[in-house]
């Protein structure tokens, strides 16, 4: 059947685009994104994620057949699907798993007998089979295991990563017989040169995704609670870890804001998991409520700096530097650099985010504030908050924007020593 495969990667975002643009270059590829606008930019030649080159899209688009749509009927000839939609949470933290009920009813209106359909998206053990294969069943009246198989390939896309890119990244497969898991592991092997690793089920394949994050959610937390003690005792964070990490052994993890698509949501569904089957996880929702507030601890921090230093807090003037999830890329779903944002809006201040990545459209329908790509000329600011660390930033002489008395909080710890007056 590999011979004969036409693959249908179902949503474009920072997952579906990538791995949509590998396979088409083995493969007969279709994008399909429920989005229009997305398709036709992409058709364009044009990644608003950046996630994929112009160059790379274009010449997919041009010397591999690479085609993207909003149009089912363009995907009923495929029998390879790849689900690669979001998994976020609710307002409640619990699994949100609307996209994947929509692109689950999108599969089952084309899927044929002898098709595979393969989930990416992250989710707890079981979803695939108990929660995604149902609706695809009920839609297209097929039976599973009998007319049409499934699998289940976590994704491990870094946004902005230009190193860790799709084809460099171990994959994890599995398929729903063992004779459709060595398929979908050789669709995947022949296009990830970095290898790929065959799960025994699906169930194990998707447990493995949702604790890869859920682990370094936890050492996170671990550094996080580690700079809150070390601040009250006078120490500076950086300088333990910087000694510790002399032990061959040691993890080096850094303190800061845990916000994105996966290691601040993943917990959440490995956490109701284990709930339903009548555990309560201690240590991965401990570790949940303290990155979580992390963003408030900052604003506080600031706000105690500026009293310290006799800065009228009222009214003042603060600068953030950076909104996106992460440096240098545009990705703002799940940013935490809004919790501080929040925080400090209880102290009735004026605050400007400046981040030259950030889409003030996306920002603002998002969260319902302004973010601006260039700096307003000729403002001084009472503090500055240096909360991302993007590259446009290095070199930059955050003084000059600021007046003579005032505040440097470095969340990320990157900026030169003496510099700040407070980092995490």
């Amino acid at each position: 059947m590999e011979k004969d495969i036409k693959i249908c990667v179902i949503g474009l975002g920072y997952v579906g685009l990538p791995l949509a643009r590998l396979f088409s270059t083995k493969y007969p590829t279709v994008g399909f994104d429920m989005n229009a606008a997305r398709c036709e930019a992409l058709m364009a030649g044009h990644d608003a994620t950046l996630e994929v080159s112009d160059e790379l899209l274009q010449d997919a688009i041009k010397n591999h057949g690479f085609v993207c749509t909003a149009d089912i009927e363009a995907i009923r000839d495929c029998n390879f699907y790849v689900v690669a939609v979001p998994t976020p949470v609710d307002e409640n933290n619990n699994p949100d798993l609307t996209p994947l009920y929509g692109a689950s009813t999108t599969v089952g209106k084309v899927i044929k007998p002898g098709d595979i359909v393969v989930y990416e998206s992250t989710v707890y053990p079981g979803v695939t089979e108990d929660e995604c294969i149902p609706v695809v069943e009920k839609v297209s009246g097929l039976k599973f295991n009998k007319d049409f198989f499934a699998g289940y390939s976590p994704e491990r896309i870094n946004p902005g990563d230009k190193l860790h890119t799709v084809e460099k990244i171990k994959k994890v497969t599995s398929g729903s017989t063992p004779e459709i898991g060595k398929l979908v592991n050789d669709v995947y092997s022949s296009v990830i040169t970095a290898g790929t690793h065959l799960a025994p089920t699906i169930k194990v394949a998707e447990a493995a995704k949702v604790i890869e994050n859920s682990q370094r959610d936890i050492n996170i937390a671990f550094v996080n609670e580690l700079s809150k003690i070390f601040t009250l005792m006078g120490i500076d964070t950086m300088d333990v870890l910087d000694a510790a990490s002399t032990k061959w052994n040691f993890l080096p993890f850094k303190p800061g804001l845990v916000g994105g698509h996966c290691i601040g949501v993943d917990p959440y569904y490995l956490a109701q998991c284990a709930q339903r089957y009548g555990y309560n996880p201690e240590i991965i929702l401990a570790g949940r409520r303290m990155n979580d507030g992390m963003g408030a601890y900052v604003a506080d921090r600031v706000i105690k700096l500026m009293l310290k230093k006799g800065i009228q807090v009222l009214g003042s003037d603060i600068l953030v530097l950076g909104f996106t999830f992460k440096e240098n890329c545009p990705d703002v779903r799940n940013t935490k650099v809004v919790d501080i944002v929040k925080a400090l809006g209880e102290y009735n201040l004026n605050i400007t985010i400046y981040d030259p990545w950030a889409n003030p459209a996306a920002v603002r329908h998002e969260y319902g504030l302004e973010v601006v790509n260039t700096l307003p000329a000729d403002k001084k600011f009472d503090a500055a908050i240096a909360a991302v660390a993007h590259k446009a930033f290095e070199g930059m002489d955050i003084a000059s924007l600021l007046k003579p008395n005032h505040v440097i909080f470095d969340v990320k710890a990157t900026l030169p020593a003496g510099e700040a007056d407070g980092r995490l």
